[in-house]
């Protein structure tokens, strides 16, 4: 077996070309349709103030989740909102800002109100800066670092809920593009290594091994355990890329996907020998590969998030699919923070579809007359 292993690697090391291939168009694929995904609305800004860049103000208006404030020009700003690139743009003055814009939305509205609460706070901040500081003998450094560390630490703390309660819906725009693309294209990864099966049996390889002293076992592991182990570095390499690389946030849960990752591309290699033991040559197998990974990237919340689909029958036919529970486990570890303990379900739905694929493709493969 370990002399199989290392004529594949062999292998790998004279052809990586299809396995770089494939884990470049992925990385593609995610980041830009992960930045297509994103909910920040861009909005740009001018002004006059004085190092703004340094400025609190400044600061406070960069915080915000939802808007993305960037420095310009006036006049590029008045350029951009008349062509459309940006439904408003901001003049910001010390005790005041100015919106231009040329159709009113309700982003305009969301931007006018983020805009006003930011102003409140900070003359809030500025108006006990200076009452303090004029009635007591207080350094302003002193007072503005102890008023920076009660923001920071503050004495209660609010806890905010709405009537869904645990059941709303998270969806981060770009790990589903990671996550869904990554299963996707493994996919291809794997089933064009376990083919290998198919090539060597056509070709007589498997009956001139079986001559020697290696066992048939041997043979279906080192084959399977060499795809299994390539498929999973190409997905733990573009999970790498994007955890830190792109900076993408995996809610503190990296180290849980790299875990979960392993039924995943364990049932995957299951369903490739499935494949492969059902089809005939080559020409079968590449006309069924694009259609099943494709039909399963579709139904399994691949492309879009299942949340979002509201129709019975295609969540019937999801609860078929391996990457339904891969996307549920990523997901799951990472948006939702759940624990391992808690995602045991998916885990041991794609171990028992794994194991149930694996058992009838290899049974197929011995009773077929190649």
């Amino acid at each position: 077996m370990i002399g199989i292993l290392l004529a594949k690697l062999r292998l790998f090391l004279r052809f990586p070309w299809p396995f770089i291939g494939m884990t470049f168009i992925c990385l593609i694929f995610a980041y830009f349709i992960g930045q297509g995904n994103e909910i920040k609305v861009s909005i740009p800004v001018y002004s006059n103030i004085e190092n703004i860049e340094t400025n609190s103000l400044w600061k406070q208006l960069k915080a915000s989740d939802t808007f993305d404030f960037y420095l310009t020009s006036k006049k590029e700003v008045n350029k951009i909102v008349s062509e459309g690139k940006a439904e408003a743009g901001v003049e910001l003055k010390q005790d005041s800002y100015r919106i231009i814009i040329t159709s009113k939305t309700e982003n305009v509205n969301l931007v006018r109100q983020y805009i006003e609460t930011v102003y409140a706070d900070v003359f809030r901040h500025d108006q006990i800066v200076k009452a303090v500081s004029s009635q007591a003998n207080i350094e302003i450094t002193k007072l503005k670092d102890t008023l920076a560390e009660v923001n920071e630490t503050p004495i209660f703390s609010l806890n905010r809920a709405n009537f869904r309660g645990d059941q709303t819906v998270v969806i981060d725009g770009k790990l589903q593009a990671i996550y869904g693309f990554s299963l996707f294209f493994v996919i291809y990864t794997i089933a064009y290594n376990v083919l290998h099966i198919l090539l060597e049996k056509n070709e007589g390889v498997w009956d001139r091994m079986i001559l020697s002293p290696v066992r048939k076992w041997e043979m279906y592991t080192s084959n399977l355990l060499y795809s299994f182990v390539v498929g999973y570095i190409q997905v733990v390499l573009i999970f790498l890329v994007f955890r830190f690389g792109a900076g993408v946030d995996f809610y503190g849960g990296f180290g849980k996907t790299l875990i979960l990752l392993i039924p995943y591309v364990f049932s995957i290699v299951a369903m490739s020998i499935l494949i492969t033991s059902i089809v005939k040559n080559t020409q079968q197998f590449n006309a069924v590969i694009p259609l099943v990974s494709v039909s399963m990237a579709m139904i399994g919340g691949a492309y879009w998030p299942l949340e979002i689909v509201s129709s019975d029958v295609m969540l019937t036919l999801s609860k078929f699919v391996p990457i339904t529970y891969g996307m549920e486990a990523l997901k799951g570890a990472t948006v939702y923070g759940y624990s391992l303990s808690e995602l045991m379900y998916p885990m041991s739905i794609l171990f028992l579809m794994g194991v149930v694929m694996i058992g009838i493709g290899i049974n197929f493969m011995e009773k077929r007359r190649i």
